[in-house]
């Protein structure tokens, strides 16, 4: 993806208070994206650019508005209001949804986009603003350029007769759930799962437990009572420790952790192993290569384990890497034919269900899987076989800059010398935080940890060197 002054791999994301999260930023953007689609619009309507939209001429832009549970979502869900009604922008607010509910419901209502605001997996102090496209895909480069030209062009009010409306979705929740639903076949049944759900007092508080106990599953629930500020808390995909605490002492058979906005998810097995996306990826690709329903190669990325493309191998099926980022396997596996693809995170892409990451769905789909092989997680798991990898977070700032110092690309060269042919480094600047993230992944342990602080170490004195 081209330079962007405001967006990143992942919309826009930062600091709650701190530009361009920030109330007046948030209200620019809101009017400058209302402003775009309806140009775009005018354009199609001409006959300058081609799609179905051109049928819709006269009817007012539309926005669908979600938001995860964090304090500042009010905030900035009133600041795009208005700013999407000053530009003669209707919007449809949905309240606390999961992300992946908001692609959905943007397709459902027909609307011309969706906004989700949410930092993700981070603590409450962070927030963010992601953006889906009509069909319910993340914006692609061209509309993103086109929007960050916009907001910094005069503020301009429409006449008002001409201004937009706000009303809000009430069973946002009961159309979501039903979608989820209709992802699993229709005899499909979760009677006598005894499963644990930690929602990481987020966005799929409601709507989680609501999927799995009408599937037929004995649910309990952790991370259900959001206060505005403990999202992610200790909680959650990013700290699955009190769910695999949970899962053992209560007896489950599983427990499944979605992150603050729902668009990852990781699985604790009954005895408390904490697994990642890499295993949720190796047990559906399996299963979908036995009944003959896996077209294209399976993507990972960059982070992906070695040991599943190993696996992967093992059963032909072929294996792709792309850059870190949801978008980026979406982009990989529409350019291959590919419907299945994700991140060890958790983003789990299940194209032949839904266009874009959905943390419950993914879960559906794995557990899908097992009732239909009739095994146990652990049992389908188990001819995956991981390298030891490391990664190490350095937070710095300026982190592109250290990673391209000379002294970084030494110790780098170094390091790939000693790994050559039996294992991997991967370093990278993060795209949503001021990180530097170090991975290696080889055979022997010890080594792995060595050299990766070996790297850390390296990047720390570049960036404290140009500081």
């Amino acid at each position: 993806m081209s330079e962007r002054k405001y967006f990143g791999t992942d919309g826009i994301r930062g600091h709650v208070g701190t530009y361009p999260i920030s109330a007046d930023f948030i209200l620019r953007l809101g009017r400058a994206l209302g402003a775009v689609l309806a140009r775009r619009r005018a354009a199609d309507s001409r006959g300058v650019g081609a799609g179905p939209d051109r049928r819709d001429h006269g009817r007012k832009v539309t926005v669908v508005i979600g938001k995860d549970t964090r304090v500042s979502g009010y905030m900035f869900e009133s600041a795009l209001e208005a700013g999407l009604v000053a530009s003669g922008a209707n919007v449809r607010l949905l309240g606390p949804m999961p992300t992946p509910a908001v692609a959905f419901l943007t397709r459902s209502l027909r609307a011309d986009a969706g906004i989700v605001i949410s930092a993700s997996h981070n603590p409450h102090q962070d927030n963010g603003i992601k953006f889906f496209s009509a069909m319910g895909e993340k914006l692609d480069d061209e509309l993103e350029a086109e929007i960050e030209a916009e907001i910094e062009a005069d503020f301009v009010t429409v006449a008002s007769d001409a201004l937009g409306k706000a009303s809000r979705i009430d069973d946002a929740v009961t159309r979501y759930a039903e979608f989820c639903k209709s992802t699993v076949a229709d005899e499909f049944t979760l009677n006598g799962l005894r499963v644990v759900l930690d929602c990481a007092h987020g966005a799929t508080y409601q709507v989680a437990p609501k999927v799995f106990r009408e599937l037929g599953a004995e649910v309990s629930a952790i991370g259900v009572e959001p206060d505005g500020l403990n999202i992610n808390r200790g909680v959650g995909s990013t700290d699955p420790d009190a769910l695999a605490k949970a899962v053992v002492e209560r007896g489950a058979d599983l427990g499944i952790a979605f992150d603050g906005d729902g668009d990852r998810v990781r699985i604790v097995d009954r005895d408390g192993t904490v697994t990642d996306g890499d295993d949720m990826l190796y047990v559906i690709a399996r299963h979908w290569k036995r009944r003959g329903s896996l077209p294209g190669p399976v993507v990972g990325t960059l982070m992906s384990n070695y040991g599943l493309q190993r696996a992967l191998k093992q059963m032909d099926i072929p294996f792709i890497r792309a850059n870190v980022g949801d978008r980026y396997v979406l982009q990989q596996l529409k350019e291959h034919g590919g419907v299945l693809g994700g991140e060890t995170s958790g983003h789990v892409l299940c194209l032949d269900r839904f266009t874009t990451g959905d943390g419950i769905v993914a879960a559906l789909a794995l557990l899908e899987a097992l009732a239909d092989d009739n095994e146990s997680f652990a049992d389908a798991r188990a001819g995956l076989v991981k390298l030891p990898q490391t990664m190490l977070n350095v937070r710095v700032e300026g982190a592109k800059a250290a990673l391209g110092s000379d002294s970084v690309k030494r110790v780098l060269e170094e390091v790939e010398a000693v790994l050559e042919g039996r294992g991997r480094v991967v370093l990278r600047a993060s795209g949503t935080e001021p990180l530097v993230r170090v991975t290696i992944e080889a055979a022997d342990a010890a080594e792995v940890e060595r050299l990766a602080a070996r790297l850390a170490d390296a990047v720390k004195s570049a960036a404290q060197a140009t500081a």
